[in-house]
């Protein structure tokens, strides 16, 4: 750590302060609920909400920002986070906080992308992936702190005050942004249009939609992980150590996943994955539906969905690269657009299921699971790279 710049290290929380307001909701979900007086369900379409802001606004915020100085777009961009996180502390009602999740959504989608660029413009060329990996690492560390340091928060204070430090977690990388970061110019506005073009190639076409069934049906319950953890016996003084369990296998299937995809080649690593996810989405239906109250199976449950959740997105964005490796930055957009748009999807389809109860709600989660595992054998082509054979006389 000693010879990170300290610039970038501040671009690294600042990604840290993104993803711990994208994932605390849900580590408190059921007093927000109380709190606002509506169904768990309902706080949790907060989540579908925020997803969908992203999904929408990262690509026309890319487009009409590309001209902005660097230090003055991140800046603000953590600064609208600060505040739309302040203002989602203080809502008096649900359509107050559903208004201040949109603008939080705006800041991260203007912050995130931007950051790890400007990482690797300062760094020299054989630091850019350290620089990379520091700033990406800061979403990785949400994952895994995000949700319990919310449910601690919950139980020690309130969740208006966990989110009122998220704020101020915010406004404190701002100020560091501001103090530390040199001024770097904007870059060419690429139009909307242009973006969206890579759509129209083949195999970025056949690869996106893995990504947007693999996030339905691995992360759609994830805002409900509390409920569901009471489904599976959990006490109040063990959700927080479960919570960190997903996380940590999320940083652990993340890892491992980036390298493995490496050596043995994205669509190998994705059949394996989705299999695991398949295998955990059944057993937690199968769990809830018993009935079971064991901690050791809670737990384990736990770490392996976080994993098989996780694995995703280094070997998707792999095989998109490879479908179109002229148009890098773009596609990688597309595919955090359509993340985050599975997110939604998935998170809607849980709120209305989870009434119903939990094993429905896991066993749909399963299903979609299995339909991604097929998918991606009816797909496993799509995103290689075309070797052209010398012609044989």
């Amino acid at each position: 750590m000693s010879g990170i710049p300290i610039r970038t290290l501040v671009l690294g929380l600042g990604t840290f302060a993104v993803g711990t307001d994208a994932y605390v909701v849900a580590g408190f979900l059921p007093a927000m609920a109380r709190s606002l007086q509506v169904t768990e369900s309902a706080a949790g379409q907060s989540a579908t909400v925020f997803a969908v802001a992203y999904a929408v606004l990262s690509p026309v915020l890319a487009t009409f920002t590309a001209r902005v100085p660097r230090r003055a777009l991140l800046t603000g961009a953590l600064t609208v986070l600060a505040l739309a996180n302040l203002g989602s502390a203080l809502a008096p009602d649900y359509p107050v906080l559903i208004v201040t999740r949109v603008l939080a959504a705006a800041g991260a989608a203007a912050f995130t992308p931007n950051a790890g660029a400007v990482a690797a413009a300062m760094a020299a060329p054989h630091q850019r992936a350290r620089a990379l990996a520091v700033v990406i690492g800061g979403l990785t560390v949400a994952t895994a702190l995000g949700v319990p340091l919310g449910n601690l928060a919950d139980r020690t204070l309130n969740w208006r005050i966990a989110l009122g430090l998220v704020a101020a977690l915010c406004a404190l990388c701002a100020a560091g942004v501001l103090a530390v970061l040199p001024a770097l110019p904007g870059s060419p506005s690429v139009p909307l249009r242009t973006r969206l073009h890579a759509l129209r190639h083949p195999g970025v076409l056949a690869v996106l939609p893995l990504t947007l069934l693999g996030m339905m049906a691995s992360y759609g319950l994830y805002a409900y992980a509390v409920p569901l953890l009471h489904a599976l016996g959990a006490t109040p003084e063990s959700e927080m150590w479960l919570l960190f369990l997903y996380g940590a296998g999320a940083v652990a299937g993340n890892l491992v996943a980036g390298s493995a995809a490496d050596r043995y080649g994205p669509v190998r690593v994705l059949s394996v994955g989705y299999a695991a996810l398949t295998l955990t989405l059944a057993a937690f239906t199968w769990a809830t539906g018993a009935g079971s109250h064991l901690l050791p199976v809670a737990a384990l449950l736990m770490a392996a969905w976080g994993a098989s959740t996780w694995f995703q997105t280094p070997a998707q964005q792999l095989r998109l690269i490879s479908a179109a490796p002229q148009e890098t930055a773009v596609v990688v957009g597309l595919n955090g657009s359509v993340l985050y748009l599975g997110i939604a999807l998935g998170t809607a389809l849980g709120g209305l299921l989870l009434p119903v109860g939990a094993p429905v709600a896991l066993g749909v989660s399963a299903a979609l699971a299995a339909c991604s595992l097929l998918y991606l054998a009816a797909t496993r082509r799509a995103g290689e790279r075309a070797v052209v054979h010398p012609r044989q006389e």
